[in-house]
């Protein structure tokens, strides 16, 4: 027997897997939060005995340099990646026995295009590939993206990542199961994933690489390459450099008056409420973004690097979900915490601030009144349709350019409402009057307003 476990992590877009068979097993690319990957191996009542990096990751901490520590595994990473642990280096075609009961071997495979180094793993049962860990190489119908190094590799690394994909189609069965660490959200896939599981096969006759001429896809891919959130730059050199183990504990807690002076010092007071509850009534100057929403990757890409950040939740399980999401982005101690209602949170005579939502179709009757639309949504987006007259700047880099935006009621909208809650936060923290269109832009045509496209 063999087994494949999915450690999903939702707010990153991104997977990690525990893979072995009756008495020992992998775990690939795991987060940083490494309890999860103990976890599911005591459920199964096997050893670790290795971990493995299909590459030194860009989008978030890695757990693996601690995972190896705490369990004795042996820690595999690629040879090619210059870190400054020791580690067992992976070249191409190494071969590790994973589970010698079941037959079940890990052969590396040399898979370059998302970084130069990239190493894909497959998983062998009595010599035949039963699965494959592609971490950011074949993803479910695309590629990882290439531009994530070094802007002079980029096209470079379009090739590349062309290349091992057909290398992993070509020298793997059609029925191997696809297993990609990236793509079910991530910034580090070079577009939308579809589905949530797919073969080789399958691949074939859908991923675009494996379906055009290399010219025609690698021009495509670069392209449509995306935005990069801001904290990618901080993932590498922390996983080159081997991550701090996590602390998870809870932190110090902050009374009215501390988050007083935070605000005042210019620190950042992050309410991880719904984004109903906080347009409904909140701390002055405290920012937005929800504990259900991608928080990981917003704040880290707004925030700018090492400020201090007091988190503000309605329970004490909402805050400890919060940490164990900012850790796996480098973000690892919030200066000081509190929980409940916001009637807490400020001083005694203080006022809780407010600003009120709308759809699209309220957008309709106050078009005339000389408000401002702000669209906060990617360059990506916007390019596929936009509001006339509307404003564009990006969510990520609204917090530098807030004095872009025209005087005026400022409307802000994104594509679902998430991102122009954020937005709006961050425009009431500023002093701006704003409304939060809390809407999916499909409803913008519907309810009469002109759309235009570049």
């Amino acid at each position: 027997m063999f087994f494949v476990d999915t450690i999903e992590v939702a707010g990153l877009g991104n997977r990690s897997y525990l893979a072995g068979g009756e008495r020992t097993a992998v775990v690939v690319d795991p987060p940083r939060d490494i309890d999860r990957a103990i976890t599911a191996a005591a459920r199964r009542g096997v050893r670790i005995s290795h971990v493995v990096e299909t590459h030194v990751h860009n989008d978030y901490v890695t757990g693996g340099l601690e995972l190896a520590r705490i369990t004795g595994a042996a820690y595999l990473v690629p040879a090619g990646a210059r870190v400054s642990y020791s580690r067992v280096p992976v070249y191409d075609e190494d071969r590790r026995v994973i589970d010698a009961t079941d037959g079940l071997v890990l052969r590396a495979l040399d898979t370059p295009g998302h970084t130069p180094h990239h190493t894909s793993y497959a998983l062998e049962r009595n010599g035949t590939a039963v699965a494959v860990f592609t971490g950011g190489s074949l993803l479910i119908g695309t590629v990882g993206r290439p531009d994530l190094v070094e802007p002079r590799l980029t096209e470079h690394l379009a090739r590349a990542q062309y290349a091992s994909v057909h290398r992993l189609a070509d020298e793997l069965p059609d029925d191997a199961a696809v297993l990609p660490t990236h793509g079910f959200g991530s910034f580090c896939s070079s577009s939308q994933t579809m589905g949530e599981s797919t073969t080789i096969g399958k691949e074939k006759t859908s991923n675009e690489a494996l379906t055009r001429d290399i010219e025609n896809f690698v021009a495509d891919l670069l392209a449509g390459l995306d935005d990069v959130p801001a904290y990618y730059a901080h993932m590498g050199p922390v996983n080159t450099c081997g991550p701090r183990p996590v602390d998870l504990t809870p932190p110090a807690v902050a009374d009215a008056d501390e988050i007083a002076s935070r605000l005042a010092a210019g620190e950042w007071v992050v309410d991880l409420r719904n984004r109903v509850a906080f347009a409904e009534g909140h701390v002055a100057g405290s920012l937005n973004f929800e504990a259900e929403g991608r928080l990981a990757t917003y704040l880290a890409w707004l925030i700018p690097w090492g400020k201090p950040v007091t988190l503000l939740a309605e329970s004490a399980e909402q805050l400890a979900a919060a940490q164990r999401e900012l850790v796996r982005v480098g973000i690892d101690r919030p200066a000081a915490a509190a929980t409940g209602e916001p009637s807490r949170w400020t001083r005694s005579g203080e006022a809780l601030a407010s600003f009120p939502r709308a759809t699209f179709a309220d957008l309709v009757e106050h078009a005339e009144d000389g408000i401002v639309v702000l669209d906060v949504r990617r360059d990506s987006e916007r390019a596929a349709g936009f509001l006339e007259g509307s404003v564009h700047i990006p969510l990520h880099a609204l917090h530098r350019r807030l004095h872009e935006v025209p005087d005026g009621q400022v409307w802000v909208h994104c594509a679902s409402g998430m991102r122009a809650a954020i937005a709006a936060s961050l425009l009431d923290a500023a002093g701006r009057a704003v409304v939060a269109i809390d809407d999916a832009f499909d409803a913008a045509e519907k309810a009469g307003l002109r759309l235009r496209n570049h």
